[in-house]
């Protein structure tokens, strides 16, 4: 006889969701992110508050960044722990689904759990139920589809049953990692049904490490030992491999040149006697000469973004072949590669061992002239300088971090200047820089707060992404959590401005006083991050900045600097050319200007 348990659907699932373990003993699922309305307060947030000592519920102040922060923890935790998020059906819902699409493209586990209407569509419409006038099965949770790795639709209780496993299974296979989204029907949250108590044993979620495939290993090492200049493009897949020292060992046995990705980066620390630097769009003169003249480029868990490739303009050897190293065969097939589907970590052990002794000679003095270029943007300014660049504020942050440190931001001038010009300790870089989502820093924060308490996090946000998003700030001084926020007011999207600016364009609707306007804009961003409940300073100077970032290291709530930048100059140094279309026809003569260096660039362009 089977022993059951009677719980309603939302009971079933939290009780199931807090004894999924990790191998290392610990829940995968830490716990999960809510804020109620009456989509899920009833059915949901009764079932959260009963196990609120077993699986923690945390209140934000927006579903979309309460969805970062679950995000960045899972990044900062190498994906193998993640948190959940739920919300009310409607507005609730739809505000996390730009959140589901940047944990899809950056490949991120998260268990998005949103109220839904009402499965035996009594009281239909309910409040906030899209209606659609053709299809009656349709709620705005089928917006979650596309930027869903796995989507079900709970409308009776016992589809948990099935959708549950099937959600756990996603969230750790390595190479369908992505967001889970269960759209669960409210009055089915609070509909009770006997579930096997089976169902509730605690089960151990394995982390698996594909081996190669015998007949594309044997192809890969033939590729690298017929290769004159093979250079390794080390992207996100070598952290959430857990490859870092078998990278170092690898790349220094056979003196292979490295290069980092946004999402490798810090996967070497920087000083790392084969480390060439960031590459691409924002990458460095070391690291783009060695792509350039490579004829293997081994990609080792990147997907071969465009900031990655310059937009496939980079690796310019008519000889060059793509060896793409990922345990993901739909990454590791891309742009007609030699493909090898493993484990990042299985695979350099592999290799390591067939090549033997075999060693190339890496070039010789690049590292040393990037590392000067940038040693001379990010010192101190002379006293005449009257605004800071976004290089020296760097400068000044690098200068006062520690091994323990963690630089991170997502979106506007930080991503490019960060990458370029920033010396990360090994595991000290956090970017999300594949949706460059702005308003992600300061969530994304707390999630890495969360995930490695004995980090120092320092969040580089510029004034504009800190509007878009600001609010979990009051969180993260709610909960005690501590980091420092260094925030560039340089009065508008100084990136996207320059960006116009290059491919001929007017100043125009980027920076505030280019903007339309009736009076002139004076935000007070140290008088709002205190009335937040932060510790809020003004930096007037860089040396100003040193000293608060200093101080900010004993803080217990969160610290924000703030600090007028100049939104004009950027890191000439390094870089390389971006794919940014530029109209073919215009009265401007800086744009046709433009188009004509535009036609030049895309002429390189390899498809192959």
């Amino acid at each position: 006889m089977i022993t059951t348990i009677r719980l309603t659907a939302a009971q079933a699932m939290v009780r199931w969701l807090s004894v999924q373990m990790t191998e290392e003993g610990e829940r995968f699922l830490e716990g999960i992110w809510a804020i109620f309305g009456h989509g899920n307060v009833a059915g949901i947030g009764e079932a959260l508050e009963a196990h609120r000592d077993v699986f923690p519920t945390w209140r934000g102040h927006n579903e979309q960044t309460m969805a970062h922060a679950a995000i960045a923890y899972a990044k900062a935790k190498k994906r193998r722990r993640a948190m959940a998020v739920t919300t009310s059906i409607g507005p609730g819902a739809l505000n996390v689904v730009t959140a589901a699409a940047l944990a899809h493209v950056n490949r991120l586990p998260v268990l998005i759990i949103p109220g839904d209407v009402f499965a035996n569509r009594a009281p239909d419409p309910v409040l906030q139920q899209l209606e659609d006038f053709n299809d009656g099965a349709l709620s705005v949770n089928d917006c979650f589809r596309p930027v869903s790795r796995y989507f079900d639709r709970i409308s009776r209780p016992e589809h948990l049953l099935t959708a549950l496993p099937r959600a756990l299974r996603v969230m750790t296979d390595p190479a369908d990692c992505g967001p889970v989204t269960l759209a669960f029907c409210q009055d089915v949250q609070a509909e009770a049904y006997d579930y096997p108590a089976s169902f509730f044993t605690p089960k151990v979620w394995k982390i698996r490490r594909p081996e190669p495939d015998a007949a594309e290993l044997a192809e890969a090492i033939a590729a690298i030992k017929a290769a004159k200049a093979p250079v390794i493009v080390a992207g996100g897949g070598v952290i959430y491999s857990g490859a870092e020292a078998e990278l170092a060992a690898f790349a220094a046995a056979h003196g292979i040149p490295v290069v980092e990705t946004q999402g490798g980066k810090s996967a070497l620390a920087h000083d790392h006697g084969l480390n060439f630097g960031p590459v691409g769009v924002t990458g460095a003169e070391s690291a783009n000469i060695v792509c350039g003249a490579a004829d293997l480029v081994i990609g080792l868990g990147t997907r071969f973004q465009d900031f990655t490739t310059a937009s496939w303009s980079l690796f310019r050897n008519p000889e060059r072949r793509i060896l793409s190293i990922n345990v993901a065969a739909y990454d590791a097939y891309k742009h007609g590669a030699l493909n090898l589907v493993s484990d990042a970590k299985v695979a350099l052990q592999a290799l390591g061992k067939a090549l033997g002794s075999q060693k190339w000679a890496a070039p010789a003095g690049l590292q040393a002239d990037w590392a000067a270029a940038t040693a001379a943007v990010k010192a101190a300014p002379s006293s005449g300088n009257a605004l800071a660049t976004d290089a020296q504020v760097i400068g000044a942050v690098n200068r006062s971090a520690g091994r323990a440190t963690v630089v991170m931001g997502a979106a506007g001038t930080m991503p490019g200047e960060l990458h370029k010009i920033w010396d990360a300790a090994q595991g000290g870089y956090h970017m999300e820089y594949g949706f460059s989502c702005m308003g992600y820093e300061i969530a994304g924060a707390i999630g890495i707060k969360m995930a490695r308490p004995e980090a120092d996090v320092i969040c580089m946000v510029g004034d504009g992404s800190y509007m878009m998003a600001n609010s979990e700030l009051a969180t993260a001084v709610m909960m005690g959590i501590p980091f420092t926020v260094v925030l560039t007011d340089n009065r508008g999207y100084g990136c996207i401005n320059r960006l116009q600016k290059a491919t001929g364009g007017a100043g125009f609707n980027n920076l505030l006083d280019q903007s339309h306007h009736v009076n002139p804009s004076h935000i007070d961003f140290v008088a709002h991050a205190a009335a937040m409940g932060a510790r809020a300073v003004k930096a007037g100077s860089i040396a100003e900045l040193e000293a608060a970032l200093a101080e900010a290291k004993s803080a217990t709530i969160p610290v924000v600097i703030v600090i007028d930048t100049d939104p004009w100059p950027s890191t000439e140094a390094g870089g390389f050319w971006w794919d940014v279309a530029v109209p073919e026809v215009s009265s401007r003569a800086e744009v046709r200007e433009a188009r004509e260096g535009y036609e030049a660039a895309t002429a390189l362009q390899r498809a192959d």
